[in-house]
């Protein structure tokens, strides 16, 4: 039990950063209130510096899990990007409160306040990622998971007080409670076609079924109900419906979270269960035929689907949805190249996404969040930096080389032709050049197109999230140099040799 706390030392870290930051957030001084953020950034920080030392090789040799490097990889880069959310996040929260009471016109009541509650949640959700590289039973990997979604319903719903974005959080809910109880069915059925909740336990059960012929229906009937109900955690089809209206209805800064944390929770957890079956004599027929239907209609949907959108956040919103099956390609491959390819995907996705959602954060119309494509229209005459880091990161997510974004989509499609996918890839390839019409426009909306009488009242209103953006978008551009130190890291994670 003691070598299994040490490596929850970046978590309790974190944990303790929830309670400073909820009891900071009820504090009379404004002075306290407002850094609450700058609080949260801390213990994020503090939790990353902690993980070389917790993940030594004297520590690692002791450890219970399937991957005992996976922490240290995905622990480092999660709190990295944690950071930049939390800058994103900046000025969102209790700003036009935090006016009056400084102007006189109101007075301080711990009740209104939410700064405090909801970086709370942020460090809560992200504590629950790090949890799942810890998981070494089916109730440690549900329970993990649901500490990632958990706080982004409160956070979807507290982000925005208005009809939208109460809407958005309903559907949330709902929906996340219907993933849920699929994904928790599917482990009673792997549960009782193993007999036990122990990972590697139920690794050794389902090789001695293969052997004896074919792992039993109920454990194939699990895990294809454990694959669809974290299909919602990363929102692949069938269970994507929910993600453009979400990400449109909440704060753009919460848009942006939920973007990256559930998807990496997701995408790790479907790594954690299909290693229980094994890659070794390729993954069961119906599994792998399920996951290939599952990638080519997330690639399709999300990008024909983006097409059709005049919101800036539901455009993005089916991008997002699209780069979900683009990392299902290195899921189906599967190890070396394509989990070592996911895990590099995701730190180049997590770091891209964030820059444009970002952007969106820093820019307000009248007091108000942007959300047309009019809303970006020249943005270039009004903030230049803003139009830049903007354009970098579609270009990224588009994949135009030497952009970081191209070099994740190229490992993922190499590891899939070596996977013999190649009919995968060349949907992905189509997929990819469908993408081009939408991502390419938003990059001309922001730095070519003149201003539209709509956007001629768009200003920059907050600082943090556009400084956030820029450092993103210097991550897409300065990512390549650093892809084969990310590379070796990711392949660490996952126990492949060099």
């Amino acid at each position: 039990m003691v070598d299994r706390l040490w490596f929850l030392i970046p978590e309790l870290i974190l944990l303790s950063g929830a309670v400073v930051c909820a009891i900071g957030g009820l504090s009379n001084a404004a002075a306290i209130r407002r850094r609450v953020g700058f609080i949260a950034s801390i213990f994020l920080i503090a939790a990353c510096v902690s993980i070389p030392f917790v993940y030594s090789q004297i520590h690692v040799v002791d450890s219970s899990s399937l991957y005992p490097w996976l922490g240290k990889y995905v622990k480092f880069t999660v709190g990295i990007i944690g950071i930049l959310l939390v800058m994103t996040s900046g000025g969102l929260m209790d700003r036009k409160y935090e006016h009056a009471i400084a102007s006189g016109k109101d007075r301080f009541n711990a009740l209104r306040t939410s700064a405090g509650e909801y970086h709370a949640l942020l460090l809560l959700s992200i504590t629950g990622v790090m949890l799942l590289c810890e998981a070494n039973d089916l109730i440690w990997l549900f329970l993990a998971l649901e500490l990632v979604s958990l706080p982004t319903y409160v956070m979807v719903a507290m982000s925005r007080w208005s009809r939208v974005g109460q809407e958005a959080a309903m559907k949330y809910f709902f929906l996340g409670a219907v993933s849920a109880a699929l994904m928790l069915y599917g482990f009673a059925l792997m549960y009782g076609a193993t007999g036990t909740f122990v990972l590697s336990d139920m690794m050794t059960a389902f090789a001695e079924q293969r052997v004896d012929g074919g792992i039993a229906i109920f454990g194939q009937i699990g895990l294809l109900l454990a694959l669809v109900g974290l299909c919602y955690k990363i929102a692949a089809a069938p269970m994507h419906m929910y993600a453009p209206d979400v990400y449109q209805g909440a704060a753009s800064a919460v848009t942006a979270f939920l973007a990256f944390v559930p998807k990496a929770a997701g995408m790790i957890a479907i790594i954690i269960i299909l290693s229980i079956v094994g890659w070794e004599n390729g993954l069961p027929s119906i599994v792998e035929m399920t996951l290939w239907v599952v990638a080519v209609l997330t690639m399709l949907l999300g990008n024909i689907g983006a097409l059709l959108q005049t919101s800036t956040k539901r455009m993005l919103g089916y991008s997002s949805i699209a780069h979900s099956g683009y990392m299902l390609i290195g899921i189906i491959a599967g190890p070396p190249l394509g989990l070592v390819a996911v895990m590099v995907y995701l730190v180049i996705y997590g770091a891209t996404n964030t820059a444009a959602f970002a952007t969106l954060a820093s820019l307000s119309r009248d007091g108000r969040s942007i959300d047309s494509l009019d809303d970006i229209a020249g943005l270039h005459n009004r903030s230049p930096l803003a139009a830049t880091a903007f354009s970098i990161s579609c270009g990224s997510l588009l994949g135009i080389p030497p952009l970081f974004g191209f070099w994740g989509k190229l490992m993922l499609f190499a590891a899939g032709i070596a996977a013999g996918q190649l009919s995968l890839v060349i949907i992905a390839a189509v997929s990819s050049a469908i993408s081009a019409w939408y991502y390419l426009r938003l990059i001309g909306l922001s730095l070519l197109s003149p201003n539209t009488p709509r956007s001629e009242s768009v200003t920059i209103s907050l600082r943090w999230p556009l400084i956030a953006a820029i450092i993103s978008a210097i991550i897409a551009i300065g990512g390549p140099l650093v892809l084969k130190s990310l590379s070796s890291e990711a392949r660490q994670a996952i126990n492949q040799p060099e």
